[in-house]
């Protein structure tokens, strides 16, 4: 009994028994049980219709649940109407179900954790340790967010633009616990690509595919960072890069530009470089610029700022930073919650020591780690100001 069956049926069986009436939190912790009997009893006799036996299972443990409640009398309509055991209906409801997960309602946390619980099948064990947070917090954030969008009809229209975004949380949290969170996401970006015909989903795709082949060459053995400029490019996945650029080509032909797309534009042409001295940064200045005609965002502007001194030298990338700094300091500079946009120093540092003033570099890149959000980035922010500060003492 594989567990990556009974994952890719969890959102199929969950959706039904929505359909079917049964409100949001009692019908995920319906099928949950249902997941768990599967477990017990499929080694040993796995029906021919998994599905269905499923949706059989779910749903009686969710009549059993409605007769225990007080409040069963207003629900006697659903007992009664029990469906007869058989194979489950064609309908596909999936595309529903990440909507629901990703309701407007819910925190951005919430919602990748119900994402993760209700559309990926991972238990809540799983996503407490894959983000590093106990059990019993990570339960509590999903049962609130499944009474949130209990009320919510299952049929109302979605937003695909902020399933997208969440998807794209669960991608960025990387690897951690028992539960690798990109690969995890790359698979339910991929299902929900089944579900619906967008170019922005395709992108978002290619986007994944693309970074996550260069994965196995972003750390050293002692699990210190290398740099895109100095990763091994043999150790890349020549084979997701291959997937990414197909998919990306044929979303970017349907004429319907979106910030995925661009994003991923540019990761295809950071794996088409042979070495990093042939990449082709007047190209990437030129998407970049497409992204932020996009989004507006600093953040973007900030990439923007390194394309640029790489396509045109440290100087014109140091004067597109200041043009930045200059633009709006008390906004354009801080994120949405009013922080300092994240690694502003360590490009200033990195185009200062480009332009051959390691002192001032030196100095960014100690003040970057101690803005660095992780340990992993820190570490290398420190080697990097250790190193200038070796070379201007020699």
């Amino acid at each position: 009994m594989e567990e990556a069956l009974l994952r890719s049926l969890t959102p199929s069986v969950l959706a039904i028994l929505v359909r079917r009436g049964a409100d949001f939190a009692a019908a995920e912790d319906a099928v949950q049980d249902a997941l768990v009997e599967a477990v017990r009893v499929w080694p040993a006799d796995q029906p021919r219709d998994p599905m269905g036996w499923l949706v059989t299972v779910a749903w009686r443990r969710f009549l059993d649940a409605t007769r225990a409640d007080a409040a069963r009398r207003r629900r006697e309509d659903l007992v009664d109407e029990e469906p007869a055991p058989g194979p489950a209906p064609a309908v596909d409801d999936t595309l529903q179900l990440y909507f629901l997960c990703a309701h407007p309602s819910l925190t951005p946390s919430s919602a990748v954790a119900l994402t993760l619980r209700a559309v990926g099948g991972l238990t809540t064990r799983q996503i407490a340790q894959a983000y590093l947070v106990p059990e019993a917090t990570m339960a509590q954030r999903i049962s609130r967010a499944k009474r949130t969008v209990s009320g919510v009809r299952f049929d109302q229209p979605g937003d695909v633009a902020t399933v997208l975004r969440v998807l794209y949380l669960v991608f960025n949290e990387g690897y951690s616990g028992d539960v690798d969170l990109s690969a995890e996401a790359i698979r339910l970006t991929r299902q929900l690509a089944a579900a619906i015909d967008h170019p922005e989903v395709a992108g978002l795709l290619a986007l994944m595919l693309l970074h996550h082949a260069r994965r196995a060459a972003r750390t050293a053995p002692d699990g210190s960072l290398v740099p895109l400029a100095e990763q091994d490019r043999g150790r890349w996945d020549t084979e997701s890069i291959a997937e990414g650029v197909e998919i990306l080509q044929a979303a970017l032909a349907r004429d319907r530009l979106g910030e995925f797309q661009a994003q991923a534009a540019i990761a295809a042409l950071h794996a088409d470089a042979p070495t990093a001295e042939e990449t082709d940064w007047v190209q990437i200045v030129e998407w970049y610029d497409e992204l932020a005609r996009l989004t507006d965002s600093p953040v973007v502007r900030l990439n923007r700022a390194v394309a640029v001194g790489e396509a045109d030298g440290p100087r014109a990338g140091l004067a597109a930073l200041a043009a930045l700094n200059d633009s709006s300091p008390s906004s354009r500079l801080r994120s949405s919650r009013g922080y300092p946009i994240p690694r502003h120093a360590a490009v200033a540092a990195y185009l200062h020591e480009r332009d051959g003033d390691l002192a001032t570099a030196a100095r960014l890149y100690a003040e970057a780690a101690q803005k660095a959000p992780n340990l992993a980035e820190r570490d290398h922010l420190t080697r990097q100001a250790a190193r200038l500060n070796a070379r201007r003492s020699r």
